[in-house]
């Protein structure tokens, strides 16, 4: 996996050395990482991913895409662009457009597959959500594929978002914006839409600084 160096839009440059710990931090010490996010013999820590056995989808809803599969390039939910990854989204990642997040934005949610362009509207299915802290606030992330995902590949997500709250962490601590960021593992797509709100047709862009 190829990854960039990182240009933030503080104006700051992220070595060389940062991609190398990037690229180590997601390969498995057991298990080969593909980009199709895919993991040969992965372990899912049962108090993150809970069982391996194949559940029905919860919900069935519409996601749009802010950053197709491939892409190094954050977007949000209105379109600009907030950061320019050191490697690029091993998926499809977008929002639900109905829905807020309890940290004021749309509801995000991540398209397991092939690649989707930008703006791509599909009607999906999730399987569960991985629960993200971003500087102290909750941010869910719908899981969605057509199919039940794969105990491999639910290893695989919350490993990605294991990384990225590293990554988003020193980019807040850059950017002088405080608060807790991890990844705190696996719940079922009816948690999070429990979580979340209706969006409000005044709504007009999360009021959170990226």
């Amino acid at each position: 996996m190829h990854l960039a160096p990182c240009t933030l839009r503080t104006g700051g440059r992220l070595s060389g050395t940062f991609a190398t710990i990037a690229l180590a931090s997601l390969r498995p010490s057991a298990g080969v990482l593909s980009y199709d996010g895919l993991m040969t013999n992965a372990h899912i820590p049962s108090a993150q991913a809970g069982s391996a056995a194949v559940e029905p989808p919860e919900l069935e809803l519409d996601v749009v895409i802010e950053v197709p599969r491939g892409s190094f390039l954050k977007r949000g939910s209105i379109g600009r662009i907030d950061f320019v990854s050191p490697f690029p989204c091993p998926f499809n990642y977008g929002s639900v457009p109905n829905y807020l997040g309890l940290e004021g934005d749309l509801l995000d949610a991540l398209v397991l597959g092939p690649r989707l362009p930008v703006g791509t509207r599909i009607r999906v299915k999730a399987w569960g959500a991985v629960t993200q802290t971003d500087r102290g606030m909750v941010d869910d992330k719908l899981v969605c594929c057509t199919h039940p995902p794969t105990p491999a590949q639910k290893a695989f997500v919350l490993r990605f978002f294991g990384f990225y709250a590293k990554c988003k962490g020193l980019l807040n601590l850059l950017r002088g914006r405080p608060g807790r960021n991890g990844c705190d593992g696996w719940c079922s797509a009816a948690q999070a839409m429990a979580r979340a709100r209706p969006r409000q047709q005044s709504w007009k862009g999360s009021a959170v600084k990226y």
